[in-house]
């Protein structure tokens, strides 16, 4: 019998070739065992990175990865990033002073998946979307990644695709925490931020505190399975662990987070795990005395798919308050 995933905090059964978003498995599991549809959110994981070595080496500030007098890149093209290949997308024409919108998708996700959103976005603001290593057309990690080394492949992404011109980061699930946790040490360059139902930066506490290692059933293969998924065992063998939600200055933020509340038909924990997903929700708000919460009520985890519009106005006002003045 097939295993089930958490969403966001769900528990997944992961094969070589692709992960299913966590929503998808957790609505079969419960669809089987529970006679119940249950549209669990998808962990949005992902992370990119390299071996040790190579990013132990790596000079961001080297020719071969600072670009940023490059022809721009016009469609999809596979750019090297600390000798690695990377998958990158991007559209819409140049603006000076407009930050460059980067979209960064959830687990088990790639840059095809944000295509519309890119292409609706593109017809006011220069995007540019990538799939981190280990999803989509980009190079497979050699070895396990953390957020560090996350954070590194998108320094080098943003040299060839922004230079060194402002950014602003809309990410949805894991790629909304992952846009969280480089935002602070970046503040130069991140000039807003969009979270779009990110994964809470509290996932494994919530998840071991919620669901108790006692649980039987549905709830217990959704704590076990998503403990697995943090611990590195998914397609981007990315370690995602627990973190304090930092200061990214005082830049626009929006956090937008799903009103169907899908989590509830986990049985006996779900209506907590609802509870934990929305207070980690309001923790992102201590990114910047700029942030605010809402809620997309006719959406589940998949905001910008659900009611796009929502997704596209906030990330469009966040752009426009990131700009930097003209000369």
């Amino acid at each position: 019998m097939a295993r089930c995933p958490l969403s966001r905090y769900t528990a997944v059964r992961i094969t070589p070739a692709s992960t299913p978003s966590l929503e998808d498995l957790m609505l079969r599991k419960i669809k089987t065992s529970v006679a119940a549809a249950l549209c669990c959110t998808a962990l949005g994981a992902g992370v990119a990175g390299c071996d040790g070595d190579a990013m132990e080496n790596w000079d961001p500030l080297a020719p071969a990865t600072r670009t940023a007098d490059a022809a721009p890149i016009s469609g999809t093209e596979k750019i090297k990033v600390a000798g690695r290949s990377v998958n990158v997308s991007c559209s819409g024409d140049p603006a000076k002073g407009q930050p460059v919108i980067i979209l960064m998708h959830g687990a088990g996700d790639g840059l095809d998946k944000l295509a519309a959103l890119q292409k609706t976005l593109s017809k006011q603001h220069r995007v540019c979307s990538y799939d981190r290593l280990g999803a989509g057309a980009s190079d497979q990690p050699d070895g396990p990644q953390d957020l560090s080394s996350t954070g590194k492949i998108l320094t080098g992404v943003l040299d060839r695709i922004a230079g060194d011109g402002p950014v602003v980061l809309a990410g949805h699930s894991l790629g909304g925490l992952i846009a969280a946790r480089y935002a602070p040490d970046h503040r130069d360059r991140v000039k807003g931020l969009v979270l779009m139902d990110a994964t809470p930066s509290t996932m494994v506490a919530d998840i071991s505190r919620t669901i108790p290692a006692s649980a039987k059933g549905p709830a217990a293969e959704v704590r076990a399975q998503n403990l697995a998924i943090f611990q590195g065992q998914n397609p981007e063998k990315l370690v995602i662990t627990d973190g304090k939600v930092r200061s990214a200055g005082n830049i626009p933020v929006e956090v937008i987070q799903h009103g169907k509340q899908y989590l509830a038909a986990i049985p006996t924990y779900g209506p907590r795990l609802e509870q934990a997903w929305s207070a980690g929700q309001r923790k992102w708000l201590g990114l910047s005395r700029r942030s605010k919460l809402s809620t997309a009520k006719n959406s589940g985890h998949y905001i910008y798919l659900d009611q796009p519009e929502i997704a596209v106005q906030a990330i469009q006002r966040v752009a426009s308050q990131g700009r930097t003045p003209s000369e």
